[in-house]
């Protein structure tokens, strides 16, 4: 058989990708190495739930708070109005999503790719089966490399796919405690300080019965687990058991160029789609797999490679000011604890709140009341500048 698409990878992003070219009615196969649970809090907006139509049952937990924690522990709690953020656990999501493309008419296969070959005019995706161990082919027309933050695909075939910069995350999922304690099962607690990540941030993220608690860095010789272990113990947490223990990287930007003008495409993790600041990414993801399938699906019907470059095109029009303006925030308040313990003062003001999850809800900047950014934008300037005092509330 000779396959329109093939997809190497089946987590969000090319799981969507499968199911939005099966539906489409094309010859698509979906190559994905199972068992394998990506580090992740799980969050997922509103807007995630509706574009893509996840079920109610594939909601674990609703949260109705965020709480900001700086390096003194000072704390601030941001309600999020007209709305919630939704967690899924990617053990059972990521299944989900395969499954719903396998249903939608996607040939699955579960190996471990090793290569692209292309020869006499045909163009083949070379895996190692899970089952039998042997190596076996799927012949195709197009490939989309949606297999990670360190994707084979996007190394071997797209320019600069090699040198794509991450954090490495790492989290464990604990069993929730009961009773009463400082944990909320409706509450995201999001730690900023540098003794828990560097850089970055550390999370407790409620799942229902359990919860992911972790931390990401891009820093050589930060112990994760160390760091984690701190953390579990800052927040009440040391005596949970662990479930499991999960590690991975998470690409800090997406990259200059996602397709080879040739025959492959990138989507999610391979393409850099993770929003800077946040870490978030399942909604990208997802939306990532869903253009590369567009672009495809267009390049079949054409026959015009040209018409791979438009998953990039199309994403970082719709998304590409959001990614900007994150990157600039990480840049300005992650670098050391003073500037975190600056960004959590700013985060007490009302417009910053409201603007802020308005703009992760609807997934694009809210343009709709400009002296409000006007007022974010000189605190801001009057916070980096040190023109007020970080304790200020």
């Amino acid at each position: 058989m000779i396959y329109d698409v093939v997809v190497v990878g089946g987590g969000p992003s090319g799981a969507t990708a499968a199911e939005y070219l099966a539906r489409k009615g094309k010859a698509v196969a979906m190559l994905d190495r199972a068992g394998r649970i990506k580090p992740c809090g799980g969050a997922i907006p509103p807007r995630c739930v509706q574009d893509f139509d996840i079920p109610e049952s594939q909601i674990v937990a609703k949260i109705n708070t965020a709480r900001m924690i700086s390096p003194t522990a000072r704390s601030v709690d941001i309600p999020i109005e007209n709305g919630y953020v939704g967690m899924v656990d990617r053990e059972h999501f990521d299944e989900f999503l395969r499954v719903r493309a396998k249903d939608a008419g996607a040939h699955r296969y579960t190996g471990t790719f090793l290569r692209i070959e292309r020869e006499e005019g045909k163009t083949k995706v070379v895996y190692r089966d899970k089952v039998s161990r042997n190596e076996l082919e799927l012949e195709t027309k197009l490939i989309i490399g949606a297999d990670g933050a360190r994707s084979d695909v996007a190394r071997a075939e797209v320019p600069g796919g090699d040198t794509i910069p991450y954090v490495i995350a790492y989290h464990e999922i604990i069993e929730a405690p009961e009773g009463p304690s400082a944990y909320d099962p409706t509450r995201c607690d999001v730690i900023y300080d540098g003794k828990v990540s560097p850089d970055f941030y550390g999370w407790v993220f409620p799942h229902g019965k359990s919860a992911s608690v972790g931390m990401g860095t891009g820093v050589d010789g930060v112990d994760l687990k160390e760091a984690t272990a701190l953390l579990r113990e800052s927040s009440g947490l040391t005596g949970c058991k662990t479930i499991r223990k999960e590690g991975a990287p998470i690409p800090l930007k997406p990259l200059d160029k996602w397709d080879n003008g040739r025959d492959v495409v990138l989507a999610g993790d391979a393409a850099g789609v993770v929003a800077p600041s946040s870490g978030e990414g399942i909604y990208y993801a997802m939306e990532g797999g869903r253009q590369a399938a567009i672009a495809a699906e267009a390049c079949l019907a054409s026959s015009n490679v040209k018409d791979l470059a438009k998953a990039r095109k199309v994403f970082l029009k719709e998304h590409g000011t959001v990614f900007r303006v994150l990157g600039a925030m990480q840049d300005a308040y992650y670098k050391s604890d003073v500037r975190r313990e600056r960004f959590v003062s700013l985060c007490h003001d009302v417009d910053v709140q409201r603007l802020t999850f308005e703009a992760y809800m609807n997934k694009k900047l809210v343009r709709a009341r400009p002296l409000a950014h006007l007022k974010i934008g000189i605190k801001n300037l009057a916070h980096l500048t040190g023109l007020v005092s970080p304790m200020r509330t």
